[in-house]
């Protein structure tokens, strides 16, 4: 199920979108205001995020700004009423994948947000991820170390895969088990641990002194590609 963020402070509009997109089956996720949002986005990681600008404590603006500091694949769609071209022109520049403007139909805008997402999916899934003499073959579902095929289980491959396309981030534990294993797992924070020993093991030269996967002592891992 594909998470999304709706950040917006209008509540006859955020009413609407909740029930609309529920409807089509995405995760929702609401914040009022762009602080909230902010906080949302770091703890969920939404596959896309619906943008209002004029938003109280931290307009939307900053919040574009912000997200696209870090985080510089998830798809962001604007729904403004900012209707000017040069509104439109800014927000594309700071990295907006869309901009669409208030009253919209709501037809246009399920259909944008299918395009964003199906043309995340596509560069997901068709691109090899390499760091070092490791590459990642997403869509054959494959890793190559120098040229040779390192053995996966579905998991540990879930689990790479979830790191190398979230690279420099601090990944908190739960954060990890959350998206890899999913809400329903009982597992324990001990299962990543036991996870990423398997990935240092096979894809570190130096497993006991780790480069790719990095402990962030207490809080989780950070994946360097570098």
């Amino acid at each position: 199920m594909e998470k999304l963020l709706i950040i917006e402070d209008d509540p006859s509009i955020l009413r609407g979108l909740q029930m609309n997109l529920q409807l089509e089956g995405y995760q929702l996720f609401e914040a009022r205001d762009g602080d909230e949002g902010l906080r949302l986005w770091r703890q969920h990681r939404p596959d896309l995020i619906l943008l209002d600008l004029m938003l109280p404590v931290c307009d939307g603006w900053e919040v574009l700004r912000r997200i696209r500091d870090e985080d510089p694949e998830t798809r962001i769609l604007i729904i403004s009423a900012k209707a000017h071209d040069a509104d439109k022109v800014f927000g594309l520049s700071l990295g907006a994948d869309d901009y669409i403007t208030k009253p919209f139909a709501l037809a246009e805008l399920l259909a944008r947000i299918r395009a964003a997402l199906r043309r995340a999916r596509i560069r997901a899934g068709s691109l090899p991820l390499k760091f070092g003499r490791i590459e990642v073959d997403v869509s054959g579902r494959r890793v190559l170390v120098g040229g040779k095929l390192v053995e996966m289980t579905a998991r540990e491959f879930d689990l790479l895969h979830f790191f190398v396309t979230h690279p420099g981030r601090v990944l908190p534990r739960d954060q990890l088990m959350l998206a890899v294993w999913g809400s329903d797992h009982f597992g324990t924070p001990r299962t990543v641990d036991n996870f990423v020993a398997r990935l240092r093991s096979k894809l570190e030269e130096a497993p006991e002194a780790p480069h790719y996967f990095e402990t962030v002592r207490g809080i989780g891992y950070r994946f360097n590609p570098s």
